[in-house]
């Protein structure tokens, strides 16, 4: 991100988000290796692509976008995530898009990266799964996206750009599409009304910031499991509700009565809120930022 006067909001970001904790400890021994792969297509952004592709593939292998924190690269999210570890038990690709940018936080502001078929990050990283779906014959109908941090804004992006692209999204820690945008329209900025939970408005303002993302689509979109901590004091709590309401103006459900809400879920301290077949929030009482990664539950609800 653009420093300029938000240089200390933006280091607490970094800082944050320098080390993802996982399930478990990040300890991968996966068979192959992670590989940077140039010359996918168009790369507006100069968007950096890597891709593990596991030595057992499935047939028609489902696709995961996993996408890093703000100082992270490609590297440290396949080192520190869950996802290349059960990409070798479950024979899917991972896709480890990776930032241009100095600091390496994702372009959510600019109206280019907010749109689809735009020139900015949205467009490359969108770039790559359909290279990756053509080299590898994968299953269209099993492509995911997930990220933390500045990762889980991008994806919420990704999910509102290329809502025909991603069968389902899991933001982990981050706020909603557009929430980031840039007064001035410039690339990768700053935004403390919304990293300070300041930028609120209701379900339907929301929802028609997605549905403007991608003007006249009607088609499906992504079911989305949105994480957040209570205690998150960089992208502070109250972005978990915006995205649960931007998310329900899309799905058209009523963000102030969730269908069921299931305590201690999945782990104590958690509680799990079911919006509808295509929306859970999970709100984790006093973890900051940002909530761990939990691999196994995310198989669950991509289906995998």
């Amino acid at each position: 991100m653009k420093f300029l006067s938000q240089v200390s909001a933006a280091l607490a970001l970094f800082g944050a988000a320098s080390a993802i904790p996982a399930e478990e400890p990040p300890l991968l021994q996966a068979r192959a290796a992670l590989q940077q792969v140039t010359g996918f297509g168009a790369n507006p952004s100069n968007t950096k692509m890597y891709i593990y592709v596991p030595d057992k593939l499935a047939e028609s292998p489902a696709i995961i976008v996993a996408i890093h924190y703000c100082t992270g690269t490609a590297q440290q999210y396949y080192s520190g995530s869950p996802y290349a570890r059960l990409a070798d038990t479950k024979g899917f690709i991972v896709i480890y898009p990776e930032s241009p940018y100095s600091g390496t936080c994702w372009d959510v502001s600019s109206k280019a990266a907010l749109t689809h078929n735009g020139t900015g990050d949205s467009n490359s990283i969108a770039n790559m799964v359909y290279y990756t779906l053509d080299k590898y014959g994968g299953d269209p109908t099993k492509v995911f996206v997930t990220g933390s941090s500045s990762g889980a804004m991008m994806t919420n992006v990704m999910a509102a750009t290329y809502p025909e692209l991603f069968a389902a999204g899991i933001a982990y820690s981050g706020v909603p599409a557009g929430c980031f945008v840039s007064s001035s329209g410039g690339t990768d900025a700053w935004n403390n009304s919304c990293a300070t939970g300041q930028s609120r408005t209701t379900a339907a303002a929301w929802g028609q910031v997605v549905l403007d993302m991608y003007p006249g689509y009607e088609g499906e979109r992504p079911k989305m499991q949105i994480y957040h901590g209570s205690a998150d004091t960089t992208l502070a709590a109250p972005n978990y509700n915006e995205t649960i309401k931007q998310w329900c103006g899309v799905f058209g459900y009523d963000d102030t009565a969730p269908e069921s809400a299931a305590a201690n879920t999945p782990q104590s301290g958690y509680t799990t809120y079911t919006y509808g077949d295509h929306l859970v929030g999970i709100y984790a009482n006093g973890v900051g930022h940002t909530v761990p990664i939990r691999g196994d539950d995310d198989m669950k609800f991509f289906g995998l």
